[in-house]
């Protein structure tokens, strides 16, 4: 299997320029087509993953420029970088294009050469976004996410439960004496406990809408949307559980001779009257209790 192509969605209700841009681009991009503008917003609803939009700026109905206001509203389709294509070449197109968000304009008719070399720069930079985007929400040493992207999910989740009126859980997960694990099995063997630990919690998550993340030196933390009380005490006892059975020796733990963990769980309806921080410190209250009441336990 070669490389996965960068995906491009071609937005033009002319027939005769998709299959221009089409014959142009088809050997070195995955590309799709929307013929108008109402059904390009609804392709990218379902296609977040998109790398690219070639979006036509006169179209009956929806305009490109409706177009294009109505995805860089949206967070989850903000990124997507966006080149008009237009007939249109006077200044104030190009300039309200811009404005709007696009990040470059080909005017018609298309010239293979500029189309290519266009194309193959804001695919380069849409790249780099995606690496220091990768790099500042990503944990370098346990691979799942941090606590910054942990911060910006949780009132993301949190934003919109109070929309839905649904309720939003939370576990933080603490490695039972892990200062002993480190002190006595060295700092190199207490990076591959947590990165094992840390692939366990992410592989028992099942959801799609669920996250773990690394919330500090050895805590965990999960955001669990739409769980009830009962449903997060289950997952947590199943990640418990899941530590144990990866049995890695500790003999210096207070709780088991292997590694464990305890976790505080917390559940709230979300409000505007209160932030996300009323989650936090419930779970890290009941943490406490779990480590009090000594070690590998779950309260909440």
């Amino acid at each position: 299997m070669g490389p996965v192509k960068p995906s491009i969605l071609i937005v033009d209700d002319e027939r005769a320029n998709v299959n221009i841009l089409g014959a142009m681009l088809g050997n070195d991009y995955q590309i799709s087509v929307a013929i108008n503008g109402e059904q390009a917003l609804n392709f990218v609803s379902k296609n977040h993953y998109l790398d690219l939009i070639l979006l036509d700026v006169d179209m009956p109905g929806i305009n490109g420029y409706q177009v294009c206001e109505t995805l860089k509203a949206n967070p989850l389709t903000k990124d997507i970088p966006i080149i008009f294509i237009t007939a249109h070449n006077s200044e104030e197109d190009e300039a309200k294009g811009l404005e709007l968000g696009a990040v470059d304009y080909i005017t018609k008719p298309f010239r293979q050469q500029i189309v290519m070399v266009r194309l193959k720069n804001q695919l380069e930079l849409k790249r780099q976004r995606d690496l220091l985007t990768h790099l500042s929400n990503y944990d370098g040493l346990t691979g799942i996410q941090n606590r910054n992207r942990f911060n910006s999910y949780l009132e993301d989740e949190w934003q919109r439960a109070i929309r839905m009126k649904t309720s939003l859980s939370l576990l933080l997960l603490d490695i039972d004496c892990f200062k002993q694990f480190n002190d006595n099995y060295g700092h190199v063997a207490g990076d591959v406990c947590l990165r094992k630990i840390a692939q366990s919690i992410a592989q028992t998550l099942k959801r799609s809408i669920d996250m773990t993340a690394r919330y500090g030196g050895e805590e965990f933390a999960c955001i669990l949307p739409d769980t009830d009380h009962s449903g997060a005490m289950q997952l947590a006892e199943q990640i418990r559980q899941i530590i144990i059975e990866l049995a890695i020796p500790h003999e210096y733990s207070l709780a088991q001779p292997y590694v464990t963990v305890s976790i505080g769980v917390a559940v709230i309806l979300p409000s505007s009257k209160q932030s996300p921080l009323a989650l936090i410190e419930a779970a890290d209250s009941k943490l406490y209790l779990a480590k009090k009441a000594g070690r590998n336990c779950i309260k909440g």
